[in-house]
C-alpha cells in the first residue's frame, strides 16, 4: 500500500465508526450524512481489504484486523491535532473564552468559588460551563469537548492527562442530639442509621444494592474486613444533600472534611473522627492531550494549581 494515496479523512472516519460501532451515529458525530459515512466505510473497506465492521447479534462489531489497527489510529490523529495546537499566548485579562469543566459536587462546592473569585480579577470576561458527571463521557473529554473532568478517579485511560489537585479526610458529620456520640466508637458507629454518599463516575448510573460491599466502596469494605455492616438507609449521590439528610432525621454521614466546610457554623452538627482507618481520598483533574499544550488551558490548569493550593 502506498502510503501517499490514503486519504486523511478515512483515518477520521475509520476512528469515529471503530467507537460509534454505528454508521448513523459515526455521521453524526463528524456533521456529514449517513450515506457520506457510508461511502467513506466502503472506501476504507477496499482500502483495507477488510469489511472493517460486520454485523452480529450484538448490532455492528470491528474485525480483528480493524481491532488491531484502532490504538494505532487513535494516536496518529492525537499527535496530529496536538501538533496542529495554536501557540499564540493566551491573554486573560481580554479573552471571552467558556471553559467547559465537568466537577462532581464535591469538587463544585469546595474548589469553584475560589476558582471563580480569581476569574474575576484575571479574566472578568471567562466564562465557566460547570457539567456533571452524569453530562459527559471518557470520550467527550478525550475528543476536547470538555477542557477538563475534577473529581476521583479509580481508572482512566492511558491517554489522558491528570495532577491531583489535593488529599483530603473522612469525617462524620451527625446531629447533636444523635445518642450514639455519647458512646463514640467502632460499635456506635455500626449502630447508627448512616447515608451513603459517594462519588459518580461518567454517565448515567445504576441503583446500589446494600450487599454488593465492593460498589458501596472504601466505608463497608474497612467494616467488612473488621467482620462488621453499617445500617444504610438513604442512598445518594451528593454530599450536600447527604449532609442535609443526616442533619434533618439525625442519621450519620461520612464525607471528605472540605466538603463540611459550609455546615460547621451551625450548632446542631457535630464532628467526629472515623472510630477506623480510612484511606485519604484524591481530588484529580484530567484533560485531552489534544488540549495539552493549549494556551488558554495551560493558563487555566495552572490558575487552578494555585487556587487549590491556597
Amino acid at each position: 500500500m502506498n502510503i501517499s494515496k490514503i486519504d486523511l479523512n478515512l483515518l477520521i472516519y475509520l476512528d469515529v465508526l471503530l467507537r460509534e460501532q454505528n454508521v448513523t451515529r459515526a455521521a453524526q458525530q463528524l456533521g456529514i450524512t449517513q450515506p457520506a459515512m457510508s461511502n467513506g466505510l466502503k472506501r476504507l473497506r477496499e482500502l483495507l481489504s477488510d469489511p472493517v465492521l460486520v454485523r452480529t447479534s450484538d448490532g455492528m462489531s470491528p474485525t480483528e484486523k480493524a481491532r488491531k489497527l484502532q490504538p494505532t489510529v487513535r494516536r496518529i490523529l492525537l499527535d496530529l491535532e496536538e501538533a496542529l495546537q495554536p501557540t499564540d499566548p493566551f491573554k486573560a485579562e481580554s479573552s471571552t473564552r467558556v471553559f467547559r469543566i465537568m466537577a462532581s459536587d464535591y469538587a463544585a462546592s469546595t474548589l469553584l468559588p475560589a476558582l471563580l473569585s480569581r476569574l474575576q480579577e484575571l479574566a472578568p470576561n471567562v466564562s465557566l460551563d460547570v457539567m456533571t458527571p452524569s453530562d459527559v463521557t471518557f470520550h467527550d473529554v478525550e475528543e476536547g469537548k470538555i477542557d477538563m473532568a475534577i473529581n476521583r478517579f479509580d481508572d482512566l485511560p492511558l491517554s489522558f492527562h491528570q495532577k491531583v489537585i489535593w488529599t483530603d479526610q473522612f469525617v462524620c458529620l451527625t446531629h447533636k442530639e444523635n445518642p450514639v456520640i455519647g458512646d463514640w466508637g467502632l460499635d456506635a458507629f455500626c449502630q447508627s442509621q448512616h447515608v451513603w454518599v459517594s462519588k459518580t463516575g461518567f454517565g448515567v448510573g445504576l441503583g446500589m444494592d446494600p450487599s454488593d460491599i465492593q460498589k458501596l466502596g472504601w466505608v463497608d469494605e474497612k467494616l467488612d474486613s473488621l467482620g462488621k455492616k453499617r445500617e444504610i438507609r438513604v442512598f445518594t449521590r451528593n454530599y450536600h444533600v447527604a449532609i442535609q439528610l443526616a442533619m434533618a432525621k439525625k442519621l450519620m454521614v461520612t464525607v471528605p472534611k472540605r466538603a463540611t466546610a459550609n455546615y460547621l457554623h451551625d450548632p446542631n452538627i457535630v464532628m467526629l473522627e472515623p472510630p477506623f482507618e480510612l484511606p485519604q481520598i484524591k481530588l484529580d483533574m484530567i484533560w485531552s492531550p489534544l488540549l495539552h499544550h493549549d494556551a488558554s488551558h495551560i493558563w487555566l490548569r495552572r490558575l487552578i494549581t494555585e487556587v487549590a493550593s491556597s
